[in-house]
């Protein structure tokens, strides 16, 4: 009895023990993931803090600079995408074509240098995404085109003159490095009437759709990705 007793104990006794080990590794395993988390959440903090940090930064810089200009170009800086807004499509073009009005060439001789001076700045250009050159019109087309119809010529419009501000832009950078930089990060993007402006009460801004935008898109959510990506391999 005795015996039978005492090996039941120590059956016990063993299974006891194993089911302690085994809470401690799980224990360890979750200590691990948390501490894994902790540390991902701290990456992704210090990356959203950074571009924060670039946001301001950016916005002053570009505000300081351009401030006085912006008004006799007819034009507005959004700080919450970083985008400076072109308007008045009968200065920036000629009426339904892709070339370019001199005063807006004027503008644009001013107004870019000045521009990729900033943002090619050290503390900027290694956390640049992309410059988008976004052209945008209004809904209307000339004649009885339908709705459909008159997106898609739009879209070609915008495409085009997206385009035109590019070559532009580009012929006019003499320094080949800066030209190399430029060619990489700049893009030419025709977005037709997908994005119009509105007015208070809901209506499409035919006036004001039309306009031509330098956003600037930094590499913050790509590198927030490669975070999240990196904590499931």
């Amino acid at each position: 009895m005795n015996s039978f007793q005492n090996n039941e104990e120590s059956s016990w006794a063993v299974v006891a023990g194993v089911t302690f080990v085994l809470m401690l590794i799980f224990l360890f395993i979750s200590v691990g993931y948390m501490s894994n988390a902790i540390q991902d959440k701290n990456k992704i903090t210090a990356v959203a803090n950074s571009y924060e940090k670039i946001q301001v930064e950016l916005t002053n810089d570009l505000r300081e600079e351009f401030s006085e200009n912006l008004k006799e170009w007819n034009a507005s800086f959004d700080p919450s995408n970083l985008s400076i807004r072109f308007e008045y499509p009968e200065i920036l073009f000629k009426v339904g074509s892709a070339e370019l009005n001199d005063k807006f060439k004027n503008i644009l001789t001013s107004f870019f240098p000045r521009f990729l001076q900033i943002i090619n700045d050290p503390k900027y250009k290694n956390d640049i995404e992309e410059i988008r050159i976004e052209g945008h019109t209004s809904s209307e087309w000339e004649g009885e085109s339908s709705p459909r119809q008159a997106y898609f010529k739009n879209m070609e419009l915008s495409q085009n003159r997206t385009r035109n501000v590019l070559e532009y832009l580009l012929s006019n950078i003499q320094d080949e490095d800066l030209f190399n930089w430029t060619k990489k990060y700049v893009t030419a993007n025709g977005l037709s009437s997908s994005k119009p402006i509105l007015n208070p009460d809901g209506q499409e801004d035919k006036i004001h759709s039309r306009r031509v935008e330098f956003r600037i898109k930094t590499n913050a959510e790509k590198q927030i990705i490669k975070i999240i990506e990196q904590t499931h391999q």
